[in-house]
């Protein structure tokens, strides 16, 4: 099998994986979690900070990483407008997506 046969099927592939998360979109929202204070302001900070983008050219790694950062940023928003402090430890509600990439970051 050529190479662009393969990009085909992967690109199908996408499609159906799409498919099944506007599914589950439907069915599952946010979940709470909590976690440790020092973790969730590193999050708030990473909301609160400026971050310019030059629009210049990026590698895919470097685009994976920025998305990354992006994420993290908006776990910080979701501390910042619906997290509830509880000594050391902050409970909030997070969309699933959120919760994903913070697992996928994981691996």
């Amino acid at each position: 099998m050529g190479d662009r046969e393969q990009y085909v099927r992967y690109q199908g592939d996408r499609t159906v994986l799409a498919a099944i998360g506007t599914d589950l979109d439907r069915q599952v929202g946010r979940i709470s979690v909590r976690l440790p204070r020092s973790l969730a302001e590193l999050a708030v900070d990473a909301w609160n900070r400026e971050e310019p983008h030059d629009g210049g050219e990026e590698s895919r790694d470097d685009y994976a990483l920025r998305e990354d950062a992006a994420e993290l940023a908006f776990i910080g928003l979701a501390i910042s407008e619906r997290g509830t402090w509880d000594g050391e430890q902050v409970a909030v509600d997070l969309d699933l997506v959120q919760v994903a990439a913070a697992l996928r970051a994981a691996r």
